[in-house]
């Protein structure tokens, strides 16, 4: 499925007809609507010079984590870590921020602009422990990806 994917999300991040922000847009929605354990992908980026992470682009419920301080919540500690975070169960997680009751697992993968962490994008389950390693190589390919349009 991954491998299959692949092509889709560059002939999106390719589209010059569509604004950087419509094309991400375009990688949630088909991140969303073709992995089924995928209930909301979405992108946070750095907000300027603060330590923070801005809601960019995404598909799925609505969030009231707009803004997400570093150190917070599974982006915030991305954001200072700059590693990869798989979270099979975000209950055993203590700085997990709960967007949705219906959440059981997240995995949040760093974008790197000239080896700098600029931003994330972060997926939620509804389903326990759905992400392997697959997910992670293919969702790193993803953000290298996009790294290259922003």
């Amino acid at each position: 499925m991954f491998e299959a994917l692949k092509p889709h999300v560059l002939e999106v991040l390719r589209d010059s007809a569509l604004s950087v922000p419509e094309r991400l847009q375009e990688v949630c929605n088909l991140l969303h609507n073709e992995i089924p354990v995928y209930d909301w992908v979405g992108f946070y980026f750095r907000n300027g010079t603060l330590e923070e992470l801005k809601l960019g682009p995404y598909a799925g419920d609505p969030t009231d984590h707009t803004v997400i301080p570093f150190g917070k919540g599974i982006c915030g500690q991305v954001a200072l870590s700059n590693q990869n975070f798989v979270v099979p169960d975000v209950a055993a997680q203590d700085n997990y921020i709960a967007c949705s009751l219906h959440v059981k697992a997240e995995i949040v993968i760093p974008i790197f602009v000239d080896g700098a962490n600029i931003g994330q994008l972060d997926i939620d389950s509804h389903t326990p422990d759905p992400f392997s390693e697959k997910d992670e190589r293919f969702l790193e390919f993803v953000c290298e990806a996009v790294a290259h349009i922003l």
